[in-house]
Order: C-alpha cells, then sequence, then structure tokens
C-alpha cells in the first residue's frame, strides 16, 4: 500500500482529506488521511460522496510522472471540493497503481469496480493500459482519459481528453522541414499502441512536408541499451529523429544519443516529452531537442500563471516539476467537472454523450472537445538546459 511517507515523497500530503489509498494487490482495506484505518466494500452510491479511482503509474518507466499526478489530481480535488464538489458531491479519490503487467492492473480495475465501489476511472498511464481498463469499465462505469494519446478512442463511456497527433505533430513536422529544413526522418518509439498508431499518422504528415522516412524501429519498455539504435541511426544520415519513448526510456536513449555525438548535428523531437523527463536528460545533453505539447509550464498564460501559483502554494517551491502528462490529472477532473454540469447527471450515457462535444476551463485555458476529440492551445518548444524555451504556437 502507498503509504503515507510514501506519499509525501511524491510532493506532499494533500490540503483537504478525503485521499484514500488503495493496496494494488488487495482491497480488505484502505486509509483515510482523514479519519484513519477503516473497512472497505462500501457501496457505489451509498453515500454522497463521488469516489473516483485514479489510476497513475507509480512504477517502471511513465512512473516518473507519478508525482506530478499525484500532484495534479490533488489540487484540482482541493479546489473542487472547496467549491461543493461536482453536483453537490464531494470527491473521494482514491490512488491505484496503473504499473506492472497489464493482468495485475486490469485485476486492480476490477477490484475498484467491484468491491471499492468507485462511480469512476481516471488514467493518466500508457494506451496499452487505456486498451484493457476500457475492457473492464464497459456499461459499468465512467472512464476518463488524460494523456497525450494515438487518438481516435471512441468506446463508450471512454473520454480521452490528450494530445493527438493530428493537432500535436503535423504543424511542429512543417515547422521543423520549413525553418530547420528536416527531410530525412529517423522514428524511434516504445514497442506499444501510442508509437504504433502515432508513427502511421506522422508518416503521413512528413510526407505532406516534403520529407522521407529513413528508417523506423520500435524499441521493448524498459530498454537501456541503445547502442545498436544508435548505430543504425548513424548509417540512416537523418536530418531529425522523431522521439515515441516513455518516460526514464526517453531519458536513457536522449543521454546516449548526445553521448554519441548526434545532438550536435541531428534534430530531435518528441511528442512525450516533457519538464519531468528534461530534467532527468540534464542539460548537457539537450541540445537541438525540441517537443511539441498542450503544456508547458513556461506558457505565459493567465490560467497557467494562476495554476502555478497554487502549484507551488499547495505544495511548495521544491515540487516535482509539472508537465503536460503529469498536469493532464488537473485538466481530467476540470472536464468533468464540466461534463457533468452540461449533463446535469454523472449516469454514465448522459454524461457520456454530454462528454462529446464540451467547453471546459484548465490551466490550458479552454478546451473544447468536439465530437470526442480534444481542440486545445498548441506549442512548439526547444530544449532550454533543463527548462524549454517556447517556440511558437503552433
Amino acid at each position: 500500500m502507498l503509504s503515507t511517507v510514501a506519499f509525501q515523497a511524491y510532493g506532499g500530503l494533500p490540503v483537504a482529506p478525503p485521499l484514500l489509498f488503495r493496496d494494488p494487490s488487495s482491497c480488505a482495506a484502505e486509509f483515510d488521511l482523514s479519519t484513519g484505518w477503516h473497512g472497505a466494500f462500501r457501496r457505489r452510491g451509498a453515500n454522497s460522496k463521488l469516489k473516483v479511482g485514479n489510476f497513475i503509474t507509480f512504477s517502471g518507466s511513465p512512473g516518473i510522472w507519478g508525482p506530478s499526478s499525484t500532484n495534479s489530481v490533488l489540487l484540482a480535488v482541493s479546489e473542487i471540493n472547496k467549491r461543493g464538489g461536482i453536483l453537490g458531491r464531494e470527491i473521494e479519490l482514491s490512488m491505484y497503481d496503473a504499473g506492472g503487467s497489464i493482468e495485475e492492473v486490469t485485476r486492480r480495475a476490477e477490484a475498484a469496480i467491484a468491491f471499492d465501489e468507485v462511480d469512476l476511472l481516471m488514467g493518466s498511464h500508457i494506451s496499452a493500459v487505456r486498451v484493457a481498463l476500457r475492457k473492464v469499465t464497459r456499461n459499468r462505469v465512467p472512464y476518463v482519459y488524460t494523456p497525450v494519446y494515438e487518438g481516435g478512442e471512441r468506446t463508450p463511456g471512454v473520454m480521452a481528453i490528450g494530445e493527438t497527433p493530428r493537432w500535436q505533430m503535423r504543424p511542429a513536422i512543417h515547422w521543423l522541414a520549413d525553418v530547420k529544413k528536416a527531410s530525412r526522418w529517423y522514428l524511434i518509439g516504445s514497442d506499444y499502441v501510442w508509437p504504433w498508431q502515432s508513427h502511421r499518422a506522422v508518416k503521413s504528415y512528413i510526407a505532406e512536408a516534403g520529407g522521407h522516412v529513413v528508417g523506423e524501429e520500435f524499441v521493448p519498455l524498459g530498454e537501456d541499451h541503445h547502442e545498436p539504435h544508435l548505430a543504425r541511426i548513424r548509417a540512416a544520415k537523418p536530418d531529425a529523429v522523431l522521439i515515441s519513448l516513455i518516460g526514464t526510456d526517453s531519458i536513457t536513449f536522449n543521454r546516449a544519443f548526445a553521448e554519441a555525438g548526434l545532438a550536435a548535428t541531428t534534430l530531435r523531437f518528441a511528442g512525450a516529452m516533457d519538464e519531468t523527463v528534461l530534467l532527468g536528460i540534464g542539460a548537457d545533453y539537450t541540445e537541438n531537442l525540441f517537443c511539441a505539447s498542450g503544456y508547458f509550464a513556461c506558457v505565459g498564460s493567465p490560467a497557467n500563471d494562476d495554476f502555478m501559483d497554487r502549484y507551488r502554494a499547495m505544495f511548495g517551491p521544491h515540487a516535482p516539476p509539472i508537465g503536460s502528462v503529469g498536469q493532464s490529472n488537473y485538466e481530467g477532473l476540470r472536464f468533468l467537472e464540466a461534463a457533468a454540469e452540461r449533463a446535469g447527471t454523472l449516469a454514465m450515457e448522459p454524461l457520456s454523450a454530454a462528454a462529446r462535444n464540451v467547453v471546459y476551463r484548465g490551466a490550458r485555458g479552454p478546451v473544447t472537445i468536439r465530437n470526442g476529440r480534444a481542440e486545445m492551445p498548441m506549442y512548439l518548444a526547444e530544449a532550454d538546459g533543463l527548462d524549454f524555451r517556447l517556440v511558437k504556437a503552433i
């Protein structure tokens, strides 16, 4: 079980309970920071609280985003509960690890619904987990999926709000072709659904921009032996490398890339890069590294300035850096709040219908969900030491 001590390492304790830490292998007990230990297995709807089961990855390659994801969702819960909750129901947040094998995560989700009686699942994890969890939640509870993903999610009851390749990658690829003269591309990604499907789209965008792909490969999650990949990249002589590696895999690859002397001559462009990953890579290894995203901490907008002030006030000046993947957990609850208000209910079918066309406001400013697809401000940034420098809105 995630203890209160473990949670302190994730950036501090929440300001306003209740927060429940769930044992990922058993649902026999729970810990409520406001009251202590008590039995589980309360029936869904037995009280007025809205029980949200948040599946955040705390282990494996994507586990690097666990701290900022946790802080972001706690900030959203605190703010929404201070306003009276969602449709008058205070949020009761339970945290579950979305790391480990797909089978283990699926069992946790089954237990969260059947025994913990959660009213809704929210997730910030890789798409392979989403594909498995949507089979668990279908026709049972709504499921909000928050981070960048490959697009095309249409499963009933699943609401995906993250960046998709059409809006995130396409304009950035055209800019890199026009301004940086990138025409020869090498694609490398983790071996699962988001890189597979994103690369399919990216290839069409590269062709649109007059370029072509000189190589592509998919790397098992957890891979940290990059010399063979770098040798193939060097032999292919690309102008730019598209990196669709996840979390710590991206860190080790980018460090090895720079150590191999490729950073000075070859552009790098990433779709799941954020401030957390950049900090892990290190300032000496980020030359010619670009990223496109719907969120950067350095975006100077009133909405983000206010968000960053509240984030630092709640978790302190040394809180984990906030980036797109972690911050998406905040957006998820703001989206749910707006969709529920539009539907007038949290019942799955009317909520899902309302969520397909809704506008909500979070740290990213106004985000429009149109026909189930998120449209938000998008930015291209270049790494500048341990931070990003915005190049342009795209």
